[in-house]
């Protein structure tokens, strides 16, 4: 199979696995991968610019198929100096009294955002880590985005009763490219080479070869054999006298 193909991938998402995966099967076909920002990574796909996208639900699906692959546990981000630093894991309450940034690609899906409403909204949640750090509120974002915007005076736990975030696989729901598109579904997924649904395995060539006999247990089998097959001597009936 040739051409190539362009998976665009939200920060988090760490598509490396698959790409090693892609490598292996269909080494004729590229795989290109390109970061967006949350905001654009649906916009990608329905222009064309990117086959499909590694995106986060909920978000903008119209004219694309999603596919659910992972729930990500959702995670307070404060500075190690905080109140919090001793908890293992906090509540919506826990947040009241405390000033939540909320940034525009926040890919949350809230029906009341809690705490203390911010004067304005950061642009990005690299924009909040950075409000965060200097000691200025608390910022809620899936643990893969607290771990890609790590920092050693920062520190995160989970929030056991907030909205969670998807990842999903999104592509056209007009897809151009139906084939390729199915072997990633099967690699995402974890689908085996064998699978009847991903690629067809290279035709393997018997490992059973038909068994010959050596020839020293030929040697040893033949006298024996011959003893077997040796006719007895038949035996001289008497004559009988006239």
């Amino acid at each position: 199979m040739t051409g190539s193909f362009t998976l665009a991938y939200v920060p988090g998402v760490t598509p490396g696995k698959w790409a090693r995966v892609w490598e292996e099967r269909l080494p004729e076909t590229p795989l290109h991968l390109v970061q967006v920002t949350a905001a654009e990574a649906a916009g990608k796909v329905r222009a064309g610019e990117a086959d499909a996208a590694l995106l986060r639900l909920p978000g903008d699906r119209e004219d694309l198929h999603a596919i659910p692959l992972y729930t990500e546990t959702t995670v307070v981000v404060f500075p190690k100096d905080h109140e919090f630093a001793a908890a293992d894991e906090l509540s919506l309450e826990d947040l009241a009294q405390h000033v939540l940034w909320q940034p525009l690609d926040d890919t949350l899906e809230w029906d009341s955002v809690p705490g203390q409403p911010p004067v304005e909204r950061p642009g990005t949640t690299a924009d909040a880590i950075q409000i965060v750090a200097a000691g200025v509120g608390v910022l809620v974002v899936p643990q893969s985005l607290a771990r890609l915007h790590h920092r050693k005076d920062l520190k995160h736990v989970p929030l056991i009763d907030a909205p969670q975030s998807r990842v999903a696989l999104s592509f056209p729901i007009r897809d151009e490219n139906p084939e390729l598109i199915e072997h990633l579904i099967g690699i995402v997924r974890g689908r085996t080479v064998n699978s009847t649904r991903g690629p067809a395995p290279e035709p393997e060539q018997s490992k059973q070869k038909p068994q010959q006999k050596k020839p020293q247990q030929q040697q040893r089998q033949g006298p024996a054999k011959a003893r077997q097959q040796k006719p007895q001597a038949k035996r001289a009936k008497p004559r009988r006298g006239r």
